[in-house]
Parts: structure tokens; C-alpha cells; sequence
């Protein structure tokens, strides 16, 4: 399968990423274990999770996703060196102390972090949210001890806009500290905003690698949701009534045209076109069967023309 570079990491992966949110939440060990030997023997290799997966979940206290992939990286011997693992601090546990940026918070969340994976080091670590209370030269100078350790081979950040990446990499030029390489952003064919535009052009101008989360739009860009009564197919559906406005008729519209013409499902079109958008290395996607899996392969050859790619595009685009 083709490769990637992710920015300037030093890491090439097959250029979609596992989404790791559904393990624990929508799917069991079991289940997700199924999936997991599904996107390895499809020859896929990069893996994204957080320590906070999935806390939102009935019974749940966060740490579910990485110790179902822990527990899978046990069960296969031999796997965990085949796959780019990625983790993320940051995010509130809901206990004292278990969130933001801080150094000691960092240093004692990687090793919860290692330990639930099972394992020693982690290929990409990121930042989950900006920390108003930390600052960006704290932070990374703890990332350094953790790359100078190998328990970290590279270093990211999510949810972070122009003006935050940018003084990040500053502080990081100026005190000789390790950069961000690579960003983890919202982005898909609905949900375009925040990415493009200044964020777009400072991580083509940087070298950022952008792994793009949501990137089906919570399963939207699927097509299976298309009225409200279509919400209460899945779990996921409470947060889907959002886009079922005219901009979300008109994207479905587009990607029903582009797929008839290519035999392809919607949700295949929606990847193909995240693959082909400027500066993006990857998209981030969840899988919950093996028949999913296989539609993520369809998506890596699908080849949409110059002209599909703007139709897709002008759907999403705001209205004059």
C-alpha cells in the first residue's frame, strides 16, 4: 500500500488511520479484536487512541480504548512493532489533577498511558486540547524528556487553531525545544472551517503532517442518515442531527453522483476526497465490522477526478 510521511516525524504510515474511540464504547474486546486483525491483514499500520476513550460511555472511567488495544497487542505477539500506536494527554479524567499539559501531569499519564497499552514507548503522542493554565515551553520540555527516553518517538497536537500552532512552534524555535510535527484536526467534506485557511496554509508551510479526526462527520458522510428518524440507528446518532440542514442534503447529494459514477458507497467518495485535500496526510476513521474495513481499502484506490473533487467541494461550500 502507498505510504505517507507524517510531516516531518521521521513515521510513514499506509495513509488511513484506525480510530480507536470505539473500542470499549460501541464495540467489546471481543468485537474490537475482530476488527483490529481486520485492518492489520488489510495492510493498514497506524492506530489512534487517547487515555480519555471512551469515558463518555455508561460505566466507563476513560482508559477502556487503550487497554483493548493493550490487551489485543498481548494476544498477537509481534504486532505491536507492525503498527504506529498514537495516544493523546489532556483531556479531563475527572479527577483531580488528570488533565491539561502540565509536566507533571504529562510524565505521570504517559506511564498510565504505557501501561494500559502494554508497552514502552509510543510512536506519536499528542497534545488532546490547548491548556490556558500550562505553558507551551512547559510542555514540550516535558515531551523532550520523553523523546530523549524513547517512551515517545514524536510529538502532536489536536484542536488547536493558526494563532496557537503557530506560537507553539515559536516557543519551541526559540528554546530549542522539540516541535510539533504532526496536527490532529476536525476536518471532513461538512466541517471545513476550522482547518482551512490559515491552519491549512501554516501546515503546508511547516511540514505538519494532519491527521484529520471526524473525519466522516460522526458517520454522516456514511449516507445512512438522511431524516431525523434515521438517528435512532446508532448510538452516534444523537450527534448527527446537526447536519441534516441543506448544506448536509447538498454534500449527500454530491457524494450519492460521484459514488453511482464510480460504484462506490458515499462514505468511500467522503474519504477519497479527504485523501486527495491539500496538506492532509491521513484521515482518521472507525470501523466497527470487517465489511467496514474492506470499504477503507475501496476509499485508498478510489481515484476522484479534478472535477469530482470540486463538485464535492462547491457542495460544501457556504452559500453566496
Amino acid at each position: 500500500m502507498e505510504q505517507r510521511a507524517l510531516g516531518r516525524s521521521g513515521l510513514q504510515i499506509v495513509p488511513l488511520v484506525f480510530g480507536g474511540n470505539v473500542l470499549g464504547w460501541t464495540l467489546d474486546q471481543a468485537a474490537s479484536f475482530t476488527v483490529l486483525d481486520a485492518f492489520v491483514a488489510a495492510g493498514f499500520d497506524a492506530i489512534d487512541t487517547a487515555d480519555v476513550y471512551s469515558a463518555w460511555a455508561p460505566g466507563n472511567r476513560g482508559g477502556e480504548s487503550e487497554t483493548i488495544l493493550g490487551n489485543w497487542f498481548k494476544a498477537r505477539p509481534g504486532q505491536r512493532d507492525k503498527v504506529k500506536l498514537f495516544t493523546k494527554v489532556g483531556s479531563d479524567l475527572g479527577e483531580p489533577g488528570k488533565k491539561g499539559l502540565s509536566r507533571a501531569w504529562i510524565t505521570r499519564a504517559v506511564e498510565d498511558s504505557l501501561r494500559r497499552l502494554q508497552t514502552d514507548y509510543l510512536d506519536l503522542y499528542f497534545s488532546h486540547w490547548p491548556d490556558p493554565d500550562t505553558g507551551y515551553d512547559e510542555t514540550l520540555r516535558a515531551y523532550e524528556a520523553l523523546l530523549q527516553a524513547g517512551k515517545v518517538r514524536a510529538i502532536g497536537a489536536s484542536n488547536l487553531n493558526a494563532s496557537q500552532l503557530a506560537d507553539a512552534l515559536a516557543v519551541a524555535k526559540q528554546q530549542g525545544l522539540p516541535a510539533y510535527q504532526v496536527l490532529q484536526p476536525e476536518y471532513n467534506l461538512y466541517d471545513r472551517a476550522q482547518f482551512e485557511g490559515a491552519l491549512q496554509q501554516l501546515c503546508q508551510k511547516e511540514s505538519i503532517g494532519v491527521v484529520t479526526y471526524y473525519s466522516l462527520a460522526s458517520g454522516f458522510l456514511s449516507g445512512k442518515y438522511r431524516s431525523p428518524a434515521d438517528l435512532q440507528q446508532s448510538v452516534r446518532g444523537a450527534g448527527i442531527g446537526k447536519y441534516l440542514d441543506a448544506k448536509g442534503m447538498a454534500i449527500l447529494a454530491a457524494l450519492d453522483a460521484v459514488a453511482e459514477t464510480h460504484g462506490a458507497k458515499p462514505a468511500e467518495v467522503a474519504l477519497a476526497w479527504l485523501l486527495a485535500a491539500p496538506g492532509i496526510t491521513a484521515p482518521i476513521a472507525s470501523a466497527t465490522s470487517p465489511a467496514q474495513v474492506a470499504s477503507f481499502s475501496r476509499a485508498m484506490s478510489l481515484r476522484l477526478s479534478a472535477a469530482e473533487l470540486a463538485q464535492l467541494t462547491a457542495a460544501g461550500n457556504p452559500a453566496p
